[in-house]
């Protein structure tokens, strides 16, 4: 079995800070249930379409996405961007046009996370390894329906801007191999008089 390990790298690996999002469609299961499958095919795939284009558009770069979730990833000092994609998601899915023609109404769960990852092409896709990703995983599973959740150092690497505010949640959150975690925060636009807030 030793012999079908691949040998380690003779030469350190390089790491990249990161932010993370993953959002993924709330009620994914009951739709496949409900609706014909070439009917809840068409809507996936449009989805999908809809969130990699949304998140290049913000200047991210899709990694991966399995059935109702899709992951990104920005450089580390384009958080700001990062959320913002984020809390866009919401209101693109939710005028989703096949969505509409099926008397749908989607709603998403996101989140943001930051770290030291290590990227790379693997069978031709880019991937993308370390602790962010997962907690970025974990934490999205965390969220209420229509929420964007982020991390702590997210949340630091955005004080400044003067389109988002975040909330830290009044209590501890409990995430699967990442027991309990007392700093996050829900991210949301800052809005004008005349907006409305979505997301």
């Amino acid at each position: 079995m030793a012999d079908l390990l691949l040998p380690l790298a003779s030469s350190p690996v390089a790491t990249q800070q990161a932010c993370f999002v993953m959002v993924d469609l709330v009620g994914s299961t009951a739709l496949a249930q409900r609706l014909p499958v070439d009917h809840y095919a068409a809507l996936m795939a449009e989805f999908v379409q809809l969130l990699y284009l949304s998140f290049e558009a913000h200047g991210g770069c899709v990694l991966q996405h399995q059935g109702d979730a899709v992951l990104a990833f920005w450089p580390q000092d384009q958080a700001e961007a990062a959320v913002l994609a984020a809390l866009d998601a919401h209101g693109r899915v939710a005028r989703l046009r096949l969505a509409g023609l099926l008397g749908l109404s989607l709603q998403l769960r996101g989140a943001v996370t930051s770290g030291e990852v290590i990227t790379g092409h693997i069978g031709g896709q880019l991937s993308a390894y370390g602790l962010p990703v997962n907690f970025a995983r974990r934490l999205c599973g965390g969220a209420q329906p229509g929420q964007t959740l982020v991390c702590q150092i997210v949340q630091s690497g955005c004080a400044a801007s003067a389109r988002l505010e975040f909330g830290l949640l009044g209590e501890p959150l409990e995430l699967r191999d990442f027991g309990e975690i007392c700093e996050v925060y829900e991210a949301r636009r800052v809005l004008r008089d005349n907006q409305m807030k979505v997301g």
